[in-house]
């Protein structure tokens, strides 16, 4: 009996170790945009995105623990406007010939249950690395129903100040506050 017993136990620690594994998924490119919004003069917002992202996502849903890794290409920057992303990409703004990556490294990931609700970072923009705290909106997993293997997506917001990060055009008469959005889908890697 009492081998039975050990034996259940092992059987059962072994199952915990292996759910409790870490999963990484790869960034879609196709499928992630992070845009943001900025003040113009008080009169409107400014909306921005970036078109090439790439990065991963690691998750352990039991210890409740992560990684987070996104690279964007600040060449990608697109508002819409020829004359626009032209001026923002120059040394005015984004200066993207000098800094041409953005990167954001998570130190940790809060979860509430089994879903990721935050994420603690480094966010790296105009050479300059600071703390941003992205707030997870919305998250979900589902099996992919043509690729056959799970994907994950979620919506995340943040909010920071533009001149922390050396980016000081048109202030104080564009305020520095900017909103960014954060659109993403992940696939688990095999």
């Amino acid at each position: 009996m009492k081998f039975k017993l050990i034996i259940a136990s092992l059987l059962a620690a072994s199952a915990a170790s292996a759910f409790a594994a870490p999963e990484t998924y790869t960034i879609d490119p196709t499928h992630t945009y992070p845009s943001f919004a900025a003040d113009h003069m008080g009169i409107s917002v400014w909306r921005g995105k970036f078109e090439k992202t790439s990065g991963s996502v690691t998750l352990d849903r039991a210890a409740k623990t992560g990684s987070l890794d996104i690279h964007i290409e600040a060449s990608s920057l697109n508002f819409g406007m020829t004359k626009m992303n032209e001026h923002a990409s120059g040394p005015d703004m984004f200066d993207v010939k000098k800094y041409p990556d953005i990167t954001y490294k998570s130190s940790s990931i809060q979860f509430d249950g089994d879903k990721p609700v935050a994420v603690n970072g480094e966010l790296t923009l105009h050479g300059v690395a600071k703390p941003v705290k992205l707030t997870i909106n919305s998250f979900k997993c589902i099996q992919h129903p043509m690729l056959k293997r799970e994907v994950c997506g979620a919506d995340a917001s943040a909010e920071f100040n533009r001149s922390d990060f050396g980016i000081n055009y048109g202030i104080p008469k564009f305020a520095p506050e900017v909103k960014l959005a954060f659109q993403v889908e992940a696939l688990k890697n095999n």
